[in-house]
């Protein structure tokens, strides 16, 4: 689970986009115009390699509630398709 306390603050997403992963669920987190959009994907690909029709988006408001209320879908996503995430870990590419 992402803990909202240690995770990168918005200055750096203005930069250049954040990503990371979470027991096989990536993540990527970019400034889209004044927004923030949030996709997920499963392992074992970057965002550039992996098929877009695997991957998920939501978009956020870019400020401190934004950051949060993506926090916490990030969340309810691994939580919601746990399974698929550790299933992809241990999968063959």
């Amino acid at each position: 689970m992402i803990d909202s306390n240690s995770f990168m603050p918005l200055n750096f997403v203005k930069k250049e986009p954040l990503t990371g992963s979470i027991a096989g669920m990536r993540y990527r987190f970019v400034k889209n115009e004044d927004k923030l959009l949030v996709a997920i994907w499963p392992e074992p690909f970057c965002f550039e390699k992996t098929a877009e029709n695997k991957k998920q988006y939501q978009e956020f408001s870019f400020d401190l509630a934004g950051r949060l209320e993506a926090i916490q879908w990030l969340n309810a996503q691994y939580e919601a398709q746990i399974e698929f995430w550790n299933s992809v870990n241990t999968m063959e590419f």
